[in-house]
């Protein structure tokens, strides 16, 4: 207890170089701790980037390739679904919801995905979060559009402005639609998915614009009240892909493989949830390299420590000549520098938990809107104090250095230090 409380006294002695060694550490916990956290959730939000949808249904193709390219619009299926399929799988036992989608044109880089007012309804992200509008209301005329927050912010478009929709994708095209302009009805809040970066469109345009009988305006004049939901649909001939919701996950199985034994046409219906865990670990690299920072990152602050402990134990030898003068035995210093070493390790510890969990605090709503990454603020997990606890030991150990040379300093030694 007296060697501790001369610890305590001579911490506060040297509260300067204490207190610098101390914001080292502790910020190398917290950084620790939030990639560590980040890394995590990270990997349950990318496994959420499309929740509560039970099979995706496309071309047959690759699994990723069909989940890149209906959910993450990168790339494109050489094939599409026909209507008539859609119409038949979608009408079987067992089927709550069904979103048909169609791709293939974009605006200015960005995807246009054609759909149904059953896509903002059904639609989930994160941990099955519905799809809410900052601004407007979803489309209610086959004119309208209704946009993703980045288009918004990125493009500047407002409410009531015209959008014409060129075909293909990609930033180049050499067609635009500039007969049949879109009316922005609608901006939807940041979900940090690919929802963000594209703009929506009534099913039944994306047939108009391409080749249908009437001009999308001139279509919206004449259509009646009572069938203004299938106009939004329409009866195309083909779509990319639709996403399905069922009663239960018995269905789920059993319409998938119905699905893939399908004879009409050669189709394939994933789950995306696994999917999507297949697809992370292709990226174990992105865990790897975090994990990595993560430890760099705590050695360079133990190393930044000792080489404190070690340029203040240059500076405290008569210090601890005095006291071997009154009495204190080698082991006694060596015990009183371990014991700094300690207690600095202990209070960085602590000083980098509060500083992670203001951390995730204040950057939960920008991780989530902008990264698509939805943090949980939750109590230290097993995994996260062990990770303090090796950086305690770690710290203990780095403290064993100086505390050694103090060891076999001797009294003349420390009572005759040359200039």
């Amino acid at each position: 207890m007296i060697i501790a409380k001369l610890a305590y006294k001579s911490l506060l002695n040297r509260r300067a170089s204490v207190l610098l060694t101390l914001f080292t550490i502790a910020i190398s916990v917290m950084l620790l701790l939030s990639i560590e956290r980040v890394r995590i959730d990270a990997k349950s939000s990318f496994s959420n980037t499309i929740s509560g949808t039970d099979l995706i249904v496309g071309a047959r193709t690759g699994d990723i390739q069909l989940l890149l390219s209906s959910v993450f619009r990168i790339g494109h299926t050489n094939n599409g679904v026909s209507w008539k399929s859609y119409e038949y799988i979608t009408s079987q036992r067992g089927v709550k919801w069904s979103i048909p989608i169609s791709l293939g044109d974009s605006h200015k880089g960005q995807a246009v995905l054609g759909t149904t007012l059953d896509y903002f309804s059904h639609y989930r992200f994160a941990k099955k979060q519905n799809l809410t509008f900052n601004k407007g209301r979803p489309f209610a005329a086959i004119n309208e559009v209704v946009l993703g927050s980045e288009v918004a912010n990125k493009l500047g478009y407002k409410l009531n402005d015209s959008i014409v929709i060129s075909h293909g994708m990609g930033n180049t095209s050499f067609h635009h639609h500039d007969d049949n302009p879109f009316k922005v009805v609608g901006v939807l809040n940041p979900t940090g998915t690919p929802v963000d970066k594209t703009l929506h469109i009534p099913l039944a345009a994306i047939d108009l614009i391409h080749g249908g009988k009437a001009s999308l305006v001139h279509e919206h004049e004449h259509e009646h009240e009572h069938d203004e939901h299938n106009n939004l649909v329409g009866h195309p001939k083909q779509i990319t892909a639709f996403l399905m919701g069922f009663n239960s996950p018995l269905y789920t199985l059993q319409i998938r493989r119905n699905i893939n034994q399908y004879k009409p046409e050669a189709l394939l219906g994933i789950m995306p949830t696994v999917t999507l865990k297949e697809l992370w670990e292709m990226l174990a690299i992105v865990e790897k390299i975090l994990l990595l920072f993560s430890a760099v990152v705590v050695l360079i602050s133990l190393l930044g420590m000792l080489t404190t402990l070690l340029a203040n134990l240059s500076q405290r030898r008569r210090e601890l000549a005095i006291l071997r003068s009154v009495g204190a035995r080698p082991w006694h210093l060596f015990t009183l520098i371990s014991i700094e070493s300690l207690l600095t390790t202990l209070l960085g510890c602590l000083v980098g938990s509060a500083l992670y969990y203001l951390a995730i605090f204040s950057a939960g709503g920008y991780l989530q809107s902008h990264a698509g990454i939805s943090v949980n603020i939750t109590i230290l997990s097993y995994y996260e104090l062990g990770l303090i606890g090796v950086i305690m030991a770690a710290g203990f150990i780095i403290g064993l250095i100086p505390a050694t040379r103090a060891y076999f300093y001797s009294l003349s030694d420390g009572m005759s230090i040359k200039a």
